[in-house]
């Protein structure tokens, strides 16, 4: 009888991967790479190409306009390892890169760009077509379209996940509406990046490549600061992981966990290659002085929680996409997915020639399996022994912006987050609010105004939720005690307040982290916990109101940020309406 099973469930995956002309070669590959196999620390840390975002006109930033592509290519991620096939953004093929240029932008000044699909007709990975997936009618292409992650911006240049196209524009998605995007670049100086976020497509697209820096700088404003600046002392660092085919190629499962449900869908990705910058395991040599490291986790799904080796410290100047108010030391920091810590870290003050930065986060976060050797392991800093003299400093104030104001806040919402079992226990999909994505919005905020949201997380899984245009605060964590019986009633009544939350939502609470109190675009939302947060609509650095119509077309969206839970479909839209007095 299993074996039979196991024969029906192998003809119903190939019958659904040939219906879309998406035979993965990966049955003829190599077998699965051994990490272990793989020298540590013997490639440079590379530092990605950076283009401006705006050019100089007779002494003024002016704006400016940039094409950049998305290109097959191969690159090398490790020295002994052969030349992999990957999706990279860049000016060129020839320039592109994984992850691509840095966007340096200023801000005020307006950046355009326009974003080319130069794809191929199929992809390079495995994905699977029983999710809510961008399926061109031709069935030929890549469908692809570029989020800013953290950009305050019109939501036609948004990135919605239905606002896809492929190759040359030839074909575009339900919500395709201009070629150009435009960023006006207004917000608050802070990080952000770019990458994929087509419909089901999002954790492959990814995981081939299609991810990069956007800095939004303000002289005026950041310069007083005098942290480490200049391109040899303050560096963005994209750490994701990745599982390699010994011929080089990228490892993704052929197989999903549920194959009579979704063929090849799995509900995380993990491979056991730490990348930095596009180099497993790179070294960088630095001088006994401070640095600043712009840290992006770009990993599908799994979390880090970074330290050092010989007990160097973090100090936090932001968290995301904004600046704290005062520096936060750590001595190990969790970043989720998607996530951004923005730190300095003082060399001078290592007592050893060498640091390693390493990761000690169980996989699935926060139950999951503990690190190996492999995955344990970042990069090496080598330390230059000579000390010098160091014009860097971490002054005692940063950037102070207005605290969340409770008493103007308009709305209050329960936002519950749910995952979905077959019959044999394994996840099938996971929802926000019980609800698939296409279904009308439900959060519908009021331009200008602040609202609490109350996220409920009724999984095991901590989910990272990223909330597009708005920025936040984390005002509380609490237990739910009973939560059994709580999440019995919300399964049949889906509604909190039906299910009296308050009588559940009354256990232990969790200290949010000093250096995460400030405003972010991205939190970690604990199992069994509701999260008590503040959002808001509007600029955070000035009483204006945003420089663009946030209630037009296609709108915005939320969505946990492990990218297996976002395209299968843990991501509800928001529509954003006018403010009436």
């Amino acid at each position: 009888m299993v074996s039979m099973g196991r024969r029906i469930m192998l003809f119903l995956y190939l019958i659904c991967l040939a219906l879309l002309g998406e035979l993965s070669t990966s049955w003829a590959k190599d077998k699965l790479l051994d990490t272990s196999k793989l020298e540590m620390f013997v490639d440079a840390l590379p530092d990605m190409p950076k283009i401006q975002g705006f050019q100089i006109a007779n002494g003024s930033p002016k704006a400016k306009s940039l094409t950049i592509g998305m290109f097959k290519k191969k690159w090398k991620f490790h020295r002994d390892l052969p030349p992999t096939p990957v999706f990279a953004y860049g000016a060129s093929r020839s320039t592109a890169t994984v992850p691509g240029p840095t966007i340096e932008a200023l801000h005020s000044i307006d950046t355009y760009v326009t974003w080319q699909n130069h794809l191929p007709s199929k992809h390079i990975l495995p994905w699977d077509p029983t999710i809510p997936t961008a399926i061109p009618a031709n069935k030929k292409g890549v469908p692809t379209v570029v989020h800013l992650h953290g950009g305050i911006h019109e939501p036609a240049s948004d990135g919605n996940s239905n606002s896809w196209f492929t190759a040359g524009f030839k074909e575009k998605g339900p919500t395709w509406s201009k070629r150009t995007y435009h960023y006006n670049n207004n917000q608050q100086p802070g990080n952000l990046w770019y990458h994929d976020h087509a419909m089901g497509l999002t954790r492959v697209n990814l995981l081939a490549g299609l991810i990069g820096a956007y800095v939004i700088r303000h002289p005026k404003v950041e310069g007083p600061l005098k942290l480490p600046y200049g391109d040899e002392f303050d560096r963005p660092l994209f750490v994701f992981d990745r599982g390699f085919y010994t011929d080089g190629s990228i490892y993704m499962n052929s197989t999903g966990n549920n194959p009579f449900i979704h063929p090849q869908w799995q509900p995380e990705y993990f491979g056991d290659a730490i990348v930095v910058n596009g180099k497993a395991w790179p070294k960088m040599m630095v001088r006994r002085r401070k640095y600043r490291f712009r840290i992006i986790n770009a990993s599908n799904a799994r979390f880090f929680r970074f330290f050092f080796t010989n007990g160097l410290k973090f100090m936090h100047v932001a968290a995301d996409s904004t600046y704290l108010a005062e520096p936060v030391a750590t001595n190990e920091t969790l970043l989720a997915p998607s996530e951004i810590a923005d730190v300095v870290v003082d060399f001078s003050q290592s007592k050893t020639d060498e640091a390693v930065l390493a990761n000690d986060a169980p996989y699935p976060y926060p139950s999951g399996d503990p690190v190996n050797e492999s995955n344990g392991k970042v990069m090496k800093f080598i330390i230059n022994k000579n000390h010098e003299v160091d014009t860097g400093r971490v002054p005692n104030r940063l950037i102070k912006y207005p605290s969340p104001d409770l008493s103007s806040v308009s709305q209050t919402r329960y936002i519950a987050m749910y995952e979905y079992t077959s019959d044999i226990d394994e996840p099938t999909h996971l929802y926000i609010n019980g609800k698939p994505y296409e279904a009308p919005a439900t959060e519908t905020p009021k331009a200008g105004t602040s609202e609490i949201w109350n996220v409920i997380n009724l999984t095991e899984d901590n989910h990272p939720m990223h909330i597009h245009l708005a920025l936040f605060t984390v005002l509380e964590q609490t237990e739910l005690v009973n939560e059994e019986e709580f999440k019995g009633c919300m399964s049949k009544k889906n509604d909190a307040v039906k299910c009296q939350i308050s009588k559940y939502a009354r256990g232990k609470k969790i200290e949010v982290a000093a250096h995460e109190k400030g405003w972010k675009n991205v939190y970690k939302m604990t199992p069994g916990y509701v999260t008590k947060i503040l959002v808001r609509f509007s600029y955070i650095h000035s009483n204006t109101s945003y420089s663009f119509d946030p209630t037009a077309e296609p709108g915005y969206v939320y969505h946990c940020h492990i990218l297996d839970h976002e395209d299968n479909v843990m991501m509800r839209p928001i529509k954003v309406i006018k403010w009436e007095d």
